[in-house]
């Protein structure tokens, strides 16, 4: 039994303003695997007004960027020297299988490393030449760290959405208020262990497990200047209300529904392979996952038995098997949630190729989906336009590229995509037509140089990289 009983506010461990602990039970099981305690609104006070005076003191702002650099450079090194940690708790809290938490450390690595070598190649101060030899003025740009950023993230990759933020907010020297999902109170518990361990300077930073309308008031306190949000795309439009109406800085990472593409001349069995990872990872519930998948008519059924095939070869059941591919969802309401899209599909005359509504035989007690791909699935059908969330594949055939185009399109989303071909060149001038912030060719991994985020109803702003350190500067001219 793991137990938070203290919340990490300020950099400290102090004495919730609730004493009650929340239950954090196990998607697997149903059993209590730990408790911890949740902020309330007093906590979020405390936290941001320690943020405030830490940033208008500039007890971080102000030390030089390579000192910044080298704190968060010993967080990386003792986040690494934990990486099995982090993987053991996240698989347990989550419910995602261990393959996936175990392989999700080297990419935190990756994740840092980008953003620390922005930071070192980073802009902080530039004179600009300027556009007239003549003029007497020249122009110094600054860039300074935004203030508080209230970091607000999801369940479902709790590390992974932390870092993104946290890192390149502390680089620019801003202070912050993680807000986490109580559901991760152990391993975001964990994290704060970790941050109290670098040396950053008191009331730098918080990390604080709270519900829905504790959340709202983080985001909506008056001595917060940036909010930086991961989740569903409702709650991104009622946060970017209350930036817009308090003019806060807001960059937001939303949902996404998006669409594998399959050329006629890709190796099915190569695609499908790839798809595993790109469509299934995490147990389905992963904003980037390409649940679409468009098939050329011509060699529809074979797409469509080939994933067929590889649903019903992947191991189903406790996350902390290592055989295991696909765990529960995190909790019975996402579970339910699921099912409810399956019976949809259904109704909506989707053809059912394997999987269903059903639970698996031997898992009731857990919060457990039984991995579905629907066929002859019109772009229009609700399965083929909402996130599902959820290990729900729809396989939806097109006609020519220019038809493959136009569905890939047709979504109110445009966080991710992936393009399959044997031609790469063919593969990429396919890709720069599809309207979204990432695709991947041939089953590349996302990369954390370049900048990502979504288009449409997929987010506002970019994370990773240097584009992902810049949304916490703001730009100061000076004049000379």
């Amino acid at each position: 039994m793991i137990t938070y009983d203290r919340l990490f506010v300020a950099g400290t461990w102090t004495e919730p303003s609730d004493a009650e602990l929340l239950e954090i039970v196990s998607p697997h099981d149903g059993s209590v695997i730990g408790r911890a305690a949740q902020a309330r609104p007093t906590d979020i006070d405390r936290a941001v007004a320690a943020a405030r005076a830490s940033f208008d003191a500039g007890v971080w702002s102000s030390v030089a960027p390579a000192e910044r650099v080298a704190v968060l450079r010993r967080f990386n090194a003792l986040r690494e020297e934990n990486a099995e940690r982090i993987a053991e708790l996240i698989s347990l809290e989550n419910g995602s299988a261990l393959w996936f938490t175990r392989a999700g450390q080297p990419g935190l690595t990756r994740q840092a490393n980008a953003y620390l070598k922005a930071a070192e190649e980073f802009g902080w101060e530039e004179t600009l030449t300027p556009s007239d030899p003549a003029s007497p003025v020249r122009s110094v740009v600054r860039r300074e760290a935004v203030g508080v950023v209230a970091a607000v993230i999801p369940w479902n990759s709790p590390f992974s959405s932390a870092t993104s933020k946290i890192i390149p907010a502390l680089l620019a020297g801003n202070s912050v208020v993680l807000k986490v999902s109580p559901e991760n109170s152990l391993s975001m518990g964990f994290l704060a262990e970790l941050l109290e361990r670098v040396g950053l300077p008191q009331g730098v930073v918080s990390v604080l497990p709270a519900d829905r309308e504790t959340s709202e008031h983080l985001v909506s306190h008056p001595d917060v200047d940036k909010i930086a949000f991961t989740g569903s795309t409702r709650a991104g439009r009622r946060i970017a209300s209350i930036a817009g109406e308090q003019l806060k800085r807001v960059s937001l990472e939303l949902g996404g529904k998006s669409a594998a593409v399959i050329l006629p001349d890709a190796d099915i069995a190569t695609a499908v392979a790839g798809l595993k990872f790109s469509s299934l990872l995490n147990n389905g519930e992963a904003c980037i996952a390409q649940t679409r998948i468009l098939a050329p008519r011509e060699r529809y059924e074979e797409v469509v038995t080939a994933l067929k095939d590889l649903v019903e070869s992947l191991k189903v059941g406790d996350p902390g098997d290592p055989d295991t591919f696909i765990g529960p969802m995190i909790r019975r309401d996402q579970q339910q949630r699921v099912l409810d899209y399956v019976e949809l599909g259904i109704r909506e005359g989707a053809r059912l190729v394997t999987g269903g509504p059903q639970v698996p035989a031997g898992l009731e007690a857990g919060y457990y989906v039984t991995p579905t791909v629907f066929a002859d699935v019109d772009n229009s059908m609700r399965i083929a336009q909402e996130e599902v969330f959820g290990p729900v594949l729809v396989v939806i055939a097109y006609d020519d590229e220019d038809d493959a185009v136009r569905i890939a399109n047709d979504s109110e989303y445009g966080l991710s995509g992936g393009v399959w071909s044997a031609d790469e060149a063919h593969a990429l001038a396919v890709a720069r037509r599809i309207r979204t912030g990432t695709v991947t060719v041939n089953g590349a991994s996302v990369g954390f140089d370049g900048p990502f985020g979504g288009f449409k109803a997929s987010g506002i702003g970019r994370e990773y990289g240097s584009v992902g350190l810049g949304s916490y500067t703001e730009y100061k001219t000076v004049t000379v």
